[in-house]
């Protein structure tokens, strides 16, 4: 078993009422979907010694990895959009404000579809960002790049170990919406070029690079406060 260190706020900006209302009718549409997920077989999550929780195993396991990485993400923005950096233009804010909303779905989906799953569920983890300046644009689009491509690569490393099907088709579709993600990022750090599907992300293969959990977790251990377990030969 390997120790991995990986709250999310509840804070909420104030945003576009049609544009919200939008996206939190697709949000309930995501969570029912998740609700019929069920029937997991692989309900190994435990707590251990009241403190440090554990991921689990099998499908169960790769959810809680994934509920964490959302997590992150939909922290990330959530401080993004309560406090935009100085100078930010209306198209950045727009930006930032869809990939908030789109990161709160990805993560309420992740926890009704493991409640729905397993009676032990990855608790609300806790972040901290020492490098990151969200009163500095630099700073921000960096760390989203970070985030979206790491997020890409997971989900693009984890799909093999998934088993149920329905779980397997969620990925996918969630996956294709991280990659439009980091190519909207990578944009905005260097307009007009060809970032989006630079070779640091895309292959010779012309595929999107996928990593194996452990290594995600490690580069996502930076910005994790909360400690947890995960059994490396479980979801690998």
């Amino acid at each position: 078993m390997k120790n991995s260190i990986i709250n999310v706020s509840n804070d909420r900006a104030s945003l576009d009422t049609s544009r919200r209302n939008f996206l939190k009718i697709s949000g309930a549409g995501l969570a029912l979907i998740g609700l019929t997920l069920v029937g997991c077989e692989d309900d190994d999550t435990t707590i251990i010694d009241n403190k440090v929780f554990d991921l689990g195993s099998g499908d169960v396991g790769i959810l809680n990895y994934a509920y964490a990485l959302e997590q992150l993400e939909a922290d990330f923005y959530t401080k993004v959009v309560n406090n935009f950096y100085s100078g930010i233009s209306s198209k950045e804010k727009e930006l930032f404000t869809d990939l908030y909303h789109h990161e709160v779905i990805h993560r309420d989906f992740f926890k009704a579809a493991i409640s729905g799953a397993t009676s032990s569920i990855l608790p609300t983890l806790e972040f901290h960002y020492p490098n990151v300046d969200f009163n500095n644009r630099n700073s921000v689009l960096a760390t989203a790049k970070a985030l979206e491509d790491t997020g890409v690569a997971a989900y693009n490393g984890a799909g093999k170990y998934i088993t149920n099907p329905d779980y397997l088709v969620i990925a996918g579709k969630i996956v294709s919406v991280e990659a439009r993600h980091a190519s909207a990022i990578r944009d905005l750090i260097n307009p007009g070029s060809g970032d989006f599907s630079g070779d640091d992300v895309i292959d010779a293969n012309g595929l999107d690079l996928a990593k194996e959990p452990k290594d995600i977790v490690m580069v996502a251990s930076g910005f994790i406060k909360t400690p947890f377990t995960w059994k490396e030969q479980g979801i690998q």
